[in-house]
């Protein structure tokens, strides 16, 4: 369905461009949806930067969230997960503190000592390279709410439709390129979809930093 992250984020873009003259910021879940939103960011003319969210993977069983976790606090459970395996509360506790020093160093080590875009009153465009379960967005949303924008956009190329279903009741705005069902997950839909690096987040955040502004010069002159 994509090649991969770029030309998806580029057939996102397009999808988006009824937002190119708001004021926007757009926000990248580490690590794959940071090139899907560099492509979003640049084809928008806006300020990009990231937006660190930790899965919290059942102990016995990582790949299966049972929550996530985000800036200023906030925790977002799957009820559902957790009820049906017993998942106790210090099971849960512990977790959260191990992902909550992981989502601490990522926030120092990405930005590079670049303070955070203000979002107040500004449309939030949070995107990542696809929405599987949705925990890990809905921590995203609700932890963004807390910064005051005008509007959230909730933004990826493929989703599962169950989980996209779900944002149009919580965002302002969802933007799922494609629904396939059966879903199965994100990277079958990808024919490139190798894992992202710190390194690689790092270098498209430098790369974009300087964007917005000469973008926006340009289209002055223009």
């Amino acid at each position: 369905m994509f090649r991969d992250r770029r030309e998806a984020g580029a057939r996102l873009a397009e999808q988006l461009k009824h937002l190119a003259d708001r004021d926007v910021v757009v926000l990248g879940l580490p690590r794959g949806g940071i090139p899907v939103a560099f492509e979003v960011a640049t084809a928008l003319r806006a300020p990009l930067d990231v937006f660190v969210v930790r899965k919290l993977g059942v102990p016995w069983h990582e790949e299966l969230a049972m929550g996530a976790i985000a800036p200023r606090g906030v925790r977002v459970l799957n009820k559902s997960v957790v009820n049906r395996l017993g998942i106790s509360r210090d099971t849960i506790d512990e977790v959260v503190e191990r992902e909550k020093q992981e989502l601490e160093r990522r926030e120092v080590a990405y930005r590079d000592g670049r303070t955070p875009p203000d979002i107040r009153g500004k449309v939030a465009i949070l995107i990542d390279d696809g929405l599987a379960t949705g925990s890990t967005m809905r921590a995203a949303v609700a932890a963004v709410r807390q910064f005051g924008p005008a509007r959230v956009v909730v933004a990826v190329p493929v989703g599962a439709p169950d989980a996209c279903a779900e944002f149009e009741k919580l965002a302002d705005e969802v933007v799922c390129l494609e629904r396939p069902e059966p879903f199965f997950a994100v990277g079958t839909w990808y024919d490139n979809f190798a894992q992202t690096t710190d390194d690689e987040v790092r270098e498209l955040l430098a790369r974009a930093a300087d964007l917005p502004s000469a973008e926006r010069g340009t289209r002055n002159a223009e």
